[in-house]
């Protein structure tokens, strides 16, 4: 019997355009791969959600990203009408949007962090609070999302306008690369070199086609891409995810080979867009878009 798949994709997160395209891709290859597949367009209405979902598909595949998709509150929904859902459950899903706390897990997990704190915005408008360079974050947004590096001789940080709550992290800027390491099941599948050609790699350069370079594999020593699997592996099994997630890193190799490695998060909802680095990093094992999407609807599970 055909199994019956339901997409939920788009909601009303900042990252809900990514989340269309996410949803729309997935769709298209779970169709390829022989799958029954509806598409829902989440909207801030949990009634109307509910009745999407009745009856219930056999699976739901959770293309959503940002708050309210990746953050537990849809799992802990879909564990309540005992729908099996892809990617990581509740707690997990909780833990890796929440930065602060998951750094405090990494740490625990003996995985290096760049130093950072969490102050309330008006501190952090009065002046700086770490030394230059360091970067502002929202404590629980994804894709770069409100994200700013300030640097030595900058004004001060674009807090006026801040819509991401009171509290801010603050992290010290690590130089170096940018690399990424996908996680499927048990298996970290690789790393990914991540070389934006103005900026930093920002919601602009991780979705406009043809702002950033994908390396794959990376060109770093054989010691740091093992170190960077290792430890994607480690973060992806200290918050208790399941299914596919995605660990970014900071590699500063400015004083020399082999440099340093740090841990900035772990996505358990990563983008799966036809820019997106985990279907690209799968394809480089030889495993397709259609082989990928199929796998997380036949691992999907829920916590109920």
């Amino acid at each position: 019997m055909t199994k019956r798949v339901a997409v939920l994709y788009g909601g009303w997160s900042s990252e809900r355009e990514v989340s269309l395209v996410s949803g729309q891709d997935c769709a298209k290859g779970l169709v390829e791969s022989g799958y029954e597949v509806t598409l829902i367009d989440v909207e801030h209405d949990l009634t109307a959600l509910i009745v999407a979902l009745d009856p219930a598909p056999d699976v739901v595949f959770n293309a959503l990203h940002g708050r309210h998709g990746e953050d537990g509150k849809i799992q802990g929904l879909l564990d309540i009408l005992e729908i099996p859902y892809t990617h990581s459950g509740v707690l997990a899903s909780a833990l890796a949007m929440d930065k602060p706390v998951a750094k405090r897990l990494f740490a625990a997990a003996a995985i290096p962090c760049p130093d950072g704190r969490i102050v309330r915005r008006e501190e952090l408008a009065n002046g700086p609070v770490i030394d230059p360079p360091y970067v502002i974050k929202p404590v629980n947004e994804g894709s770069s999302v409100g994200v700013h590096i300030v640097r030595e001789g900058d004004n001060r940080p674009p807090l006026d306008d801040w819509p991401y709550g009171e509290t801010v992290l603050v992290e010290s800027y690590i130089p170096g690369r940018e690399l990424t390491v996908a996680v499927m099941g048990d298996r970290a599948l690789g790393v990914t070199e991540l070389q934006p050609h103005e900026g930093f790699y920002d919601y602009a350069a991780k979705y406009e086609e043809g702002r950033t370079t994908h390396l794959c594999p990376a060109p770093v020593p054989d010691e740091i891409a093992e170190l960077a699997m290792d430890y994607a592996l480690k973060a992806h099994e200290a918050l208790g995810c399941r299914g596919v997630s995605r660990a970014d890193f900071r590699y500063d190799d400015t004083g020399g080979e082999p440099g340093d490695l740090y841990m900035l998060e772990i996505n358990t909802q990563p983008g799966m867009t036809p820019l997106s680095l985990v279907p690209e990093q799968a394809a480089y094992t030889g495993v397709s878009f259609a082989e990928l999407v199929s796998w997380m609807v036949e691992n999907a599970a829920c916590d109920a």
